[in-house]
C-alpha cells in the first residue's frame, strides 16, 4: 500500500490556474432545471464537437446555455454519461484548497451540531456541494471516496482541506466501486495521511461496531441507517430478533442495545460476520449473539425447513436495482426476500425491509414488499417509513440523493 503523508504546509495552495475552456448545452436541453439546482448534465445534452471530446476527464469548464450565457463551473468527463456536474455558480471560481476548505466547513459545522461524536458521513457528495465525493469520519480517521474524475485530481489539496477543517490524523483514500468504474477511474486503496492499523471501534446506538476501513465494504461502516437502527431497537426489547444481509451487525447490534433476547446475525462474509461478533464482544453482548454463513436467501429456506420464528427480523440486502436496467430483476429479488422472511416472524412480530437502490423509487420498492408479504400468506400494517440519516443530506433537485428506503410492518398472524 502507498503511504505519502500529507501536511497542511506542503499542500498545494491552487489546483486551478489558467484560462477555461467553454462548454454549451444543445438548443433544446433544459437550462432552467440546472440554474435551478439540478447539478448534472447528460452527454446527449451538451454539444460534443471534437474540442469537448478531447478534454481530459476532470477538466474544470464555463458551462454556457443555448443562447451562450454562462451557467457556472462545471467539471467535464467525456468518457461518462454525466458529462459534467456543477462545482459552482460563479463560473470565475477557483477550484483550490480554500474553496475545498469552504465547502468542508459548511458540511462539518451541520454534523457538529447534530452528533456527539465525531463518527458520522461528513460529505455526501452532490448533497455537500463536492460532486462524486463521499467522505465518511471515524474519530481521528477519515476515509474519502473520490468517485468523480475532478476529485481524483484534486485528492491532494481535498486532504489538505479535510484536516484543516476537522483536524483529522489518519485520512484513507479509498478508490474502488462501480461509480469509479464509471468516470473510467482505476481502483487504489491508499493511504494519504498517518496510520491506519486495524478496525476502528465506532460508538452508534449504544452498542460498539468494528469498521474494517481498509477491507470492508464501501467505506467500512454505514452511516446511513443509524435512524432506522434505533427504530428497530425500539421493537426488539425481549425479542429474538434476526437480521439478514448484517453485514458488521448493523441492525442486530443496535437491537441488542434495545434489550434484544437474542439476535441472529447471516451474511454471505465471513469477514463481515467476524467483524459484528468483535462488536458484539466489545459491547457487551457476546452471549446474546450468534451468526451465520450463507446465501441469505438459502439461509432463509434453510430456517423456515427448521421451524425457526422471530419475533423482529431485519433485512437490509445490498443494491438489487443500482440502474435502470436492473429495475425488474431488482424488484423481484426485493418481493423474494419479503416472500421468505414473512413466515418466519411469530404473530405480531415486526418485519423491516430495506433498499439502497437507487433506480427503485418508493413507491416501488414499497409494492414489491407487500407483494412478498401477501404471497408469504401474511397481512399487516406499515408503521415506519425511514430513510437516511441527516448526515446524508438530500439534494431536493436529485431524486438519486435520497436513495435509501426503510419499511416496518406489524404483521398478523
Amino acid at each position: 500500500m502507498n503511504h505519502t503523508p500529507i501536511s497542511r504546509d506542503s499542500a498545494p495552495a491552487r489546483t486551478d490556474t489558467g484560462p477555461r475552456p467553454v462548454v454549451r448545452l444543445k438548443p433544446k436541453a433544459e437550462a432552467r432545471a440546472i440554474r435551478h439546482g439540478f447539478p448534472w448534465v447528460y452527454a446527449d445534452e451538451l454539444v460534443t464537437d471534437r474540442r469537448t471530446q478531447k478534454l481530459a476527464p476532470g477538466t474544470l469548464a464555463v458551462l454556457e446555455d443555448g443562447d451562450r450565457r454562462a451557467m457556472g463551473l462545471v467539471t467535464v468527463n467525456p468518457n461518462s454519461k454525466i458529462i459534467c456536474r456543477m462545482l459552482d455558480q460563479d463560473p470565475a471560481t477557483q477550484i483550490d484548497q480554500p474553496w475545498l476548505e469552504a465547502r468542508l466547513a459548511r458540511a462539518f459545522a451541520m454534523r457538529d451540531r447534530l452528533y456527539d461524536a465525531p463518527f458520522y458521513r461528513l460529505i455526501h457528495a452532490e448533497a455537500d456541494g463536492l460532486p462524486g465525493v463521499v467522505i465518511d469520519r471515524f474519530g481521528d480517521t477519515a476515509v474519502i471516496q473520490p468517485n468523480a474524475a475532478w476529485a481524483e485530481s484534486h485528492i491532494d489539496a481535498l486532504a489538505a482541506a479535510l484536516t484543516a477543517v476537522t483536524g483529522v490524523k489518519n485520512i484513507l483514500k479509498n478508490g474502488t466501486g462501480r461509480a469509479r468504474s464509471l468516470e473510467g477511474l482505476a481502483e487504489e486503496t491508499t493511504v494519504l495521511q498517518g496510520t491506519i492499523d486495524g478496525p476502528i471501534p465506532v460508538p452508534m446506538n449504544g452498542a460498539t461496531y468494528m469498521a474494517d476501513l481498509i477491507s470492508g465494504q464501501k467505506t467500512g461502516l454505514f452511516f446511513d441507517q443509524r435512524p432506522n437502527h434505533a427504530f428497530a431497537a425500539r421493537l426488539s426489547k425481549g425479542a429474538r430478533v434476526l437480521d439478514v444481509f448484517s453485514h458488521v451487525g448493523g441492525f442486530g447490534l443496535a437491537a441488542l442495545a434495545g434489550g434484544a433476547a437474542s439476535v441472529l446475525a447471516v451474511d454471505g462474509s465471513a469477514p463481515a460476520l467476524k467483524l459484528a461478533e468483535q462488536g458484539a464482544e466489545a459491547s457487551g453482548f457476546a452471549d446474546r449473539f450468534t451468526t451465520r454463513q450463507g446465501d441469505a436467501f438459502a439461509v432463509l429456506e434453510a430456517l423456515a425447513a427448521e421451524g425457526a420464528q422471530f419475533d423482529v427480523i431485519i433485512c437490509d440486502p445490498p443494491a438489487f436495482a443500482p440502474a435502470k436496467p436492473a429495475l425488474v430483476a431488482g424488484l423481484r429479488a426485493y418481493e423474494r426476500v419479503a416472500r421468505l422472511a414473512a413466515p418466519l416472524l411469530a404473530p405480531g412480530g415486526y418485519l423491516g425491509l430495506c433498499s439502497c437502490s437507487h433506480a427503485a423509487d418508493l413507491s416501488a420498492f414499497r409494492n414489491a414488499s407487500g407483494r412478498g408479504i401477501g404471497r408469504a400468506g401474511r397481512r399487516g400494517q406499515l408503521i415506519y417509513t425511514g430513510h437516511a440519516g441527516p448526515d446524508h443530506p438530500m439534494l431536493p433537485q436529485l431524486a438519486e440523493s435520497g436513495y435509501l428506503k426503510a419499511l416496518f410492518y406489524r404483521l398478523d398472524g
